[in-house]
């Protein structure tokens, strides 16, 4: 069994000092995960910190981060792993300009050199210490998550032609889902689960303070308190903390010293990226001042 972490204390305290601000639940669920070896499921709205939860875990634990970004018409070649068959065709070729029995030739092209690893099965045959992310898995079909069963089961995976492939030292996964669809009972059955939302003011003004520490405490402020004030309105899409913490990079870089209507209207492009939904908060936030 692998110690990722030796306590929620610690887990708060190495992800901090990888840049990423965990509350209680967050270090506390982070840890059983590497401690009882079970994937951890972060869902949550897009942009509030499951990927940069998953990455983070990484930096802390000084491990290989290995990524698997999900989307509609994933299927098991690009997940698991495919045969290069254009290298197979070729010793086919060559087998057959040099007399070899076709017996021979199947099992020389079915051998480890012609096998193309995707993230999957990169992961589980990783000596040293890897975190799996599994990036938007609502974004898949359901046969997906029945490939993902035993690997996230038992940690291991089946080739007819290779035989069972076991994990040698068992990654860290993190699956992130923004909830555009209900997973299966058997997938989340698998995994611990932490739902992230967006912080309270308090807690961004703290991750912006760290990220952008030179930025004025004020403008700071400001700048929380307008991010919050957009996402109670009805937009396309609301700020991640991501852009939360670029906006503040922008005002730094412009020295701006007072978030007025001008720097709203100068750098709102920063954090919202739909003409209707910048149309909307200029409305909206002239009315609310």
């Amino acid at each position: 069994m692998t110690t990722w972490f030796s306590s929620p204390d610690e887990a708060a305290a190495r992800l901090h000092d990888g840049g990423y601000l965990a509350d209680p639940a967050t270090a506390t669920t982070t840890y059983l995960a590497g401690a009882l070896e079970k994937p951890l499921l972060v869902e949550g709205p897009a942009g509030v910190g499951k990927t940069e939860l998953a990455k983070a875990v990484a930096r802390a634990a000084d491990a290989e981060l290995v990524r698997l970004q999900c989307y509609e018409g994933l299927d098991e070649a690009r997940a698991l792993y495919e045969w290069n068959y254009k290298k197979q065709l070729l010793r086919i070729q060559a087998a057959q300009d040099g007399d070899s029995s076709w017996a021979d030739t199947h099992d020389e092209i079915f051998a480890e050199e012609f096998l193309l690893t995707r993230p999957l099965l990169t992961a589980i045959r990783r000596p040293g210490a890897t975190v799996l992310l599994i990036d938007e898995v609502d974004k898949t079909d359901v046969e997906v998550e029945g490939l993902l069963l035993e690997v996230l089961s038992d940690f291991q995976v089946t080739i007819p032609e290779l035989g069972t492939i076991e994990a040698t030292r068992r990654p860290f996964v993190v699956l992130t889902s923004n909830a555009s669809r209900e997973l299966s009972e058997a997938l989340k059955r698998r995994c611990l689960y932490l739902h992230l939302d967006y912080p309270d003011a308090e807690r961004e003004l703290e991750i912006v303070a760290s990220q952008v520490p030179d930025l004025d405490r004020r403008v700071a402020g400001q700048l929380v308190a307008t991010v919050g004030r957009l996402r109670e309105l009805e937009l396309k899409k609301a700020p991640s903390i991501a852009e939360s913490v670029d906006w503040a990079r922008t005002l730094l870089a412009l020295e701006i010293r007072d978030l007025d209507d001008k720097a709203i209207d100068d750098t709102l492009g920063v954090v919202l990226k739909h003409v209707s939904d910048q149309d909307r908060a200029v409305r909206e936030l002239r009315l609310r001042r």
